[in-house]
Parts: structure tokens; sequence; C-alpha cells
């Protein structure tokens, strides 16, 4: 697939998550959005707190909207609802579309902190999924913030260039900003039960 990262018409569905600890579910929220900021699709999954099926959750948000004209992905993170990973090494292999994983902080890694709240097997297995993600790479937009992304299916300065289209403040993209706040509003709403 070709991306036209300056096609006046691209369209982006931006994933975002809101959980809390003490609930089983989590909120995943998709937001379809145009280059000119017009929203035109949204769809919902729920996956689970500290398990291990972000990556069914994330394919299930893309195929529940049953749309063909999705030129990129965009994810809020990788490591989701308390450590449930995302494999986007499949999710883009799945579906063919170039995909941005966007977090915004630096970090040591997640090893430590997985060993702490799992048990053995459970442990290692996250610890694997965690290490076949590949390094985050430093975008700087066009405002200055700094981002950190893994992709695939797209080269870097692609993948700058869509993440400086689509972030008019600070540094979260308007997809990524705006499926957030939906997926809060659903788990307030009370339907990750």
């Amino acid at each position: 697939m070709t991306l036209h990262v300056n096609k006046k018409g691209i369209r982006v569905l931006g994933i975002a998550e809101s959980f809390r600890r003490a609930h089983e579910k989590s909120v995943l929220a998709g937001i379809v959005m145009r280059s000119d900021f017009i929203i035109d699709g949204v769809a919902f999954d729920k996956i689970t707190v500290g398990g291990m099926d972000a990556t069914e959750g994330v394919l299930h948000v893309f195929e529940s909207l049953r749309r063909a004209d999705i030129n990129v992905m965009m994810l809020n993170g990788c490591v989701i609802s308390w450590f449930n990973i995302v494999d986007i090494k499949e999710v883009y292999e799945m579906l063919g579309i170039p995909l941005i994983c966007v977090t915004y902080e630096e970090s040591e890694g997640l090893e430590r902190h997985i060993a702490r709240h799992f048990e053995a097997r459970e442990r290692d297995n996250r610890i694997e999924a965690y290490k076949r993600l590949v390094n985050r790479i430093p975008v700087r937009l066009h405002n200055n913030f700094d981002v950190l992304i893994r992709f695939w299916g797209m080269e870097k300065s692609e993948a700058a260039v869509l993440l400086k289209k689509f972030t008019t403040h600070g540094k979260v993209p308007e997809p990524l900003r705006v499926a957030k706040i939906a997926a809060r509003a659903a788990l307030r709403s009370g339907l990750e039960a």
C-alpha cells in the first residue's frame, strides 16, 4: 500500500483507552478523523485490565468500523490497560495499513515493572511480548514538542509528517486526543461492564 501523507482527504483511525485498575475491563475507543479534522467514524471495544487481549481489541475496533478508506492507524501507546501489550507488528500484518504508536515520555523500560506485578509464566510471556516491540524513536513536532513513536508500514519521515499534520497544539495528535476523551466518557458511563 502506498501512503500519500499529503493527500487532502487522508483518514486516520486513532485508538486510545481508558481504565480503572479496580475494574475488570477497560474501554478502547476508535475515532476516524480526516486531515481537515472532521470526525467520520467512531467504534468501541472492551479489553481486560492486566490481560493480554489488547491486540485483539485493536483489531476488533478497526473491523467493526467496516471501512476501506482508513489510511493510517495511530495508537495512544502500545502497553495499555495495565500492561496489556498491543502486538503492533501483528496488527500491521493483519490489516495491511501503516501504523504509528505514540508515547510521550522517556522511560527505562517496563521489564522491571512487569516482573514485579506478574507471576512466572505470565510475567515471561508479557516480557517477551514487550521485547517484540521495536524501539521507540523520537520525533519533534512543529511546535517543538517531542513524542516517541514505533511504526510499521511507513518511513519515519512519513510518520513525522502525519503527526505534524494531525497535531494542532500540545503533543497529542487530534485523533488520539478525541479517542481518549471518548474512551473516558464511555468508561464513566459504565460501558466497560
